[in-house]
């Protein structure tokens, strides 16, 4: 038995690698055909035939031709993103065997080259699935990360449309706000601490796609004693990149200063007491409903420079309202 289950072992591994190679040279095949008949579109395209309306007539009778010798797939509106998908990747040389069609389907109707770049990063290296970007997208995720760096967003820009988000140091982890639209909470209802805090183990798996990449669980309401008196850190996680443990206080109200003061010691208890040779050292992120940054300002002097405060909402944030706070702080 224990021979025949390395056996099994072996020989399952072996056909999962290759039915995973054959996959990904069935995309990387789909994805050249698709930006190969955009081209062709594109090049027989004149002044004429490329007029709204004549177009269309066009491209229907393409489609019906298409769908008549090859079958199912050519519909008009594939052919427009075809015809869209050579006109964005003009040099094939550009388009990642990493990436599905799917996810180029997502990724070709933003217009706006940086943030596609970024978006294009990301996938790649956190490996997203088509439905994990359509998230990250929906929610804005290049704006938040943005908006969280202060004001050397020019700088930050750059990083993140060349080489996406590097986590490097404890600021490349915190976003502004963060969102937690998965969890199906309606805006401005009432809800205890604990209830959150539950509710956010419960979803685990998209908690730690909001939080980024690196990050592992490692317990909730996690006890530290000092002097006789116990104290409860809401949630504890680990970063792998960091190599830091990263305590999160969870606060239902407007940030206080004693919070502060709080996570202050949750961070010296870990660094003295918990904490590795290997480690370094932990980051405390206090997630509130609103704060003041006047009182951070005078709160946070003196104390450890990896605390760090950042809001979060139930709903997906209005993304015009982000993309305009984002150019202000630009503009400054």
């Amino acid at each position: 038995m224990i021979g025949n289950n390395k056996i099994v072992e072996e020989i399952t591994q072996l056909v999962s690698n290759v039915k995973n190679n054959i996959a990904k040279e069935i995309n990387r095949s789909i994805v050249y055909v698709y930006w190969n008949i955009g081209k062709i579109i594109t090049s027989n395209e004149n002044e004429f035939n490329n007029r709204l309306e004549y177009g269309k007539e066009i491209l229907k009778s393409l489609s019906d031709d298409l769908t008549k010798y090859l079958g199912k797939g050519y519909s008009v509106s594939n052919l427009k993103y075809m015809r869209m998908f050579y006109k964005k990747y003009p040099d094939f040389e550009v388009v990642s065997n990493q990436l599905t069609w799917s996810h180029y389907c997502e990724l070709m109707i933003i217009d706006d080259l940086n943030k596609r770049s970024f978006y294009e990063k990301e996938c790649i290296n956190s490996n997203w699935s088509v439905r994990e970007l359509k998230r990250q997208l929906g929610t804005s995720l290049f704006e938040r990360l943005l908006l969280s760096s202060g004001k050397n967003n020019k700088k930050k820009v750059m990083e993140l449309l060349h080489v996406g988000q590097v986590i490097n140091k404890p600021t490349d982890i915190i976003k502004e706000p963060y969102v937690f639209e998965f969890l199906g909470i309606k805006e401005n209802k009432p809800i205890l601490e604990r209830d959150l805090e539950y509710k956010l183990i419960k979803h685990i798996e998209y908690f730690l796609l909001e939080l980024g990449k690196g990050f592992m669980f490692v317990g909730s309401q996690q006890r530290i004693t000092i002097n006789n008196i116990d104290y409860y850190i809401d949630m504890v996680f680990y970063n792998k990149f960091l190599k830091s443990y990263v305590l999160i206080d969870l606060k239902m109200d407007k940030l206080k200063a004693e919070n502060l003061g709080q996570m202050n010691l949750y961070l010296n208890y870990y660094e003295q007491v918990v904490n590795s040779e290997d480690d370094g050292k932990p980051v405390g992120i206090i997630l509130c409903a609103e704060k003041d940054n006047i009182m951070l300002e005078y709160a946070l002097g003196g104390l450890s420079t990896n605390i760090f405060t950042s809001t979060y909402t139930y709903y997906i944030p209005n993304k015009d309202d982000l993309i305009s706070e984002v150019e202000k702080v630009l503009n400054e």
